[in-house]
Order: structure tokens, then sequence, then C-alpha cells
């Protein structure tokens, strides 16, 4: 009796929960897209509105966030170390999905056999993309022109990260230095977190209506007709990323002192929206709040989530290799040894300098594209309809990525509370 009394509130628990809610939203965007294609498409503005309800957002919250979080250091020398530590560790992690995506393409091969004639590619389709990544400039040139802003307010108005980054860390560097001058702007600043956090929580429940929209939206302009001829790469892509999450983000943590499956539980409410609207972004915030509330220092926490969204790519790492190794093999164009060690540094370069980009993943692929010339660039046409699918891969990988960086750099600089990441991914 007591089991059977229990049930209903057990069930009334996860149909309020989050995640749950998500999951049948996703569902139920699934169905429409399937059933009715044409209202389904029509539909897009809920997932788009959503998204841009968190955006708004995400600019003042890294703001605030860094500049409380650096200022409350007092010492620029850990601020400097605790940057440096982000910056080493995701340039080898990075690297590492690169090589991933790499290896995995030359094993398994998802383009052999295509046989496609670059000639007979409809290269109008994807000119945006190529328009944007010319204009961006990939490689140094185009992380530095990205990284400054125009004016103060541009980087907040465009939404730019790499800008808000700069001036957030400009910021808490003099605050810091300012001592006891800046406390009053400092409990404004936290004050300002508070409210922004409070309005995350009111837009994340949303979160649904958003995940409903984008994937019936997904679902209904592209189907299986998109999906299926070019299946095999996005397996090959899913299956790269799950191994690369499990095994190489599984060992990173479990050196840390954290169990990944028992994370990925943990920040379910984040990949669920993720999973829905396809952009890690939407997620950005709440994830900052889980990870302070797992034991990470805010200190640490401001610092290198932000910083991992423009330099921690895990996902786009993986894919922009093996897109690239599928285009060559569909198209049958054969890469030297030296033009693959290119394009492997090119990618390392290009995924940042194009974070601010809206669509980055599509641009920065055009962008390491054009490092050889012998490379079609009108073969991103054969994975312009399959993109959207790769998207929701992407973001969920960038984000578990980011997660894992900032537990590990916390407990590098002994700012993590092991006994609250137990309690809490044990559930209590």
């Amino acid at each position: 009796m007591l089991g059977f009394s229990g049930s209903p509130m057990v069930i009334f628990r996860v149909c309020r929960s989050l995640y749950a809610q998500v999951i049948v939203a996703i569902l139920l965007g699934i169905v429409a897209g399937c059933l009715w294609p044409a209202v389904a498409v029509e539909l897009k503005p809920f997932g788009d509105g959503f998204i841009k309800l968190i955006k708004m957002l995400i600019g003042p919250v890294i703001f605030c966030t860094i500049v409380s979080g650096l200022a409350g250091m007092r010492d620029l020398k850990k601020m400097g170390r605790v940057g440096g530590k982000a910056l080493l560790y995701f340039e080898v992690v990075s690297t590492g999905a690169l090589l991933a995506g790499f290896g995995l393409a030359h094993w398994l091969q998802p383009g052999r056999g295509l046989n496609i004639d670059p000639a007979t590619l409809d290269r109008g389709a994807i000119a945006a993309y190529v328009g944007q990544a010319a204009e961006h400039g990939p490689g140094v040139a185009g992380f530095f022109l990205d990284l400054i802003p125009a004016t103060v307010s541009a980087a907040f108005v465009q939404g730019n990260i790499l800008q808000i980054l700069l001036l957030a860390i400009l910021s808490g560097v003099v605050l810091a230095r300012l001592g006891e001058r800046g406390a009053p702007v400092l409990r404004l600043l936290e004050s300002g977190t508070a409210l922004l956090f409070g309005l995350v929580r009111l837009i994340t429940r949303l979160a649904p209506l958003g995940a409903f929209g984008a994937m019936a939206f997904t679902v209904g302009k592209y189907g299986s007709r998109a999906l299926l001829p070019m299946l095999e790469l996005v397996g090959v892509f899913y299956l790269t990323a799950i191994l690369f999450v499990s095994v190489v983000l599984g060992l990173i943590a479990r050196a840390a002192g954290c169990n990944i499956f028992r994370l990925l539980w943990y920040l379910r409410d984040e990949l669920f929206i993720v999973l829905g609207t396809s952009s890690s972004e939407a997620a950005l915030p709440q994830l900052m709040q889980k990870l302070e509330g797992l034991g990470c220092s805010r200190s640490v926490t401001g610092l290198v989530v932000p910083f991992g969204y423009s330099f921690n790519l895990d996902g786009t790492n993986i894919y922009m290799t093996m897109a690239v190794l599928f285009i060559a093999q569909a198209t049958n164009t054969d890469l030297t040894l030296g033009q693959q060690l290119l394009l492997l540094g090119a990618t390392m370069l290009t995924s940042k300098g194009a974070s601010g980009v809206t669509g980055a993943g599509f641009v920065t692929l055009a962008a390491t594209l054009a490092i050889v010339p012998t490379l079609p660039v009108s073969g991103m046409v054969l994975i312009l309809g399959i993109d959207r699918f790769m998207s929701e891969c992407r973001a969920l990988t960038n984000l578990v990525g980011n997660a894992v960086a900032t537990v590990v750099i916390a407990r590098w600089e002994r700012e993590l509370d092991r006994g609250r990441l137990r309690a809490k991914l044990a559930g209590n």
C-alpha cells in the first residue's frame, strides 16, 4: 500500500520536472514534423524565440559573473593562473577531439563510394556561408579582429562572447585593484547577477515550448529525405561524440573525482534543453548555476565556462574534421599527409576565430575548406541538409566538455567542494 500510494507522487514529481517536459515536447515535435510537415515548419519561431530570450541574457550574465568572480579573487596572479590553466586544458582536449574525428573518419570512411562530381553540386545553396567565412577571415587575424569591439555597447548588442569576455576581464582586474573603493560596485554586480539568474529560471520554464517548435521544424523541413542518404555520416559522427564523451572525458572526469555518467544525469535538464533547441548557448546560464551548486567556486566557474564556449568546442572540432574528410571521400579528392596536417592546424584556429559568428559550425567549415584549394567548397552542399541533425550532437558535446573542464580546473585550483560534489552526484 505504501509503494502504491507513493507512486502517484513520484509520477507527479517526474511530470513537473523540466527534463521530462522537454522529452515529451521533443517527441511531440517529431510526431508533428512527420505527420504535418507544412504546419511544423511554421513552428520555427517558437524555437527561435526561446533561444533569443536566453541569448538576450547571456552577455549580462557572463559580464556580471566574471567581473564579480575576478573582483572577489583580489589576487591578479590567481586570475592569470586560472586563465592559463583553462587555456592549456582547452588546447589539449580540443586537439584530442580533432584527432578523434580525424581518426574515426579515416577508419570508417563514411563518404567512400558516393563518387560525387563536384561540378554537379549547386554552390548557390552554400554561398551565404562561404561569404560569411570570407568576411570574417579565418585564423589568427580573424580571431583578433573578433576580440576587440568597436564600442563597449557593441559587444552586448551583437552578443559576441569573446568581446564580452575581454570587457569583463578588464573590468574585473580594475575592480580587484580598487579594493574597498570598488566594494559598492561589486555588491551592485552581485545583486544584478541574482536578478539575471532569476530571469533565467523564469525563461527556462518555456524550454518545452522552444524544444517542441525547434524539433518540429527540423523534422518537418528536412525529414528522412535529407537524413537517410547521409545516415552513415550522421551515425559515425554520433558514435565518435559518444565515445569521446564516455571514454576521453570520462577518464578526465574520473581523475578529477567525478563520474561522467552521474554528471550527465545531474545536468539532464540542460542537456535536454540543448537537444531540443540545438544550441548550447540556450543552457549556458543554467550550466553555470548547476556547476556552482556542484561545488565549483564562483570565480572558477565564471571564468572557465564563458572561456570554454569560445575555446573549448569539442563537438564542433569533431564535426569539422569529420565533415572535411567526408567531403574529400565523397568527391574522391586525394589529400596528402601534409594537406591533412594543414587542415588539422587550420581547424584549431578557425574554430576559435568564428566563435562569434551565427551558425559558426557551418561557417568555420567553409573557412577550413578554403585552406586546401583542391577540396571543393561546393561539397558543403552534401551535408547542408543533415547539418541540423548533427548540430544537436555538436552542442551536447560542447556543453559536456565545458562542464568537465570546469570541474577539472576547480579541482586543480583546490576550489572544488568534493563533499558537495559527491552528495550532488549521488542525488542528495
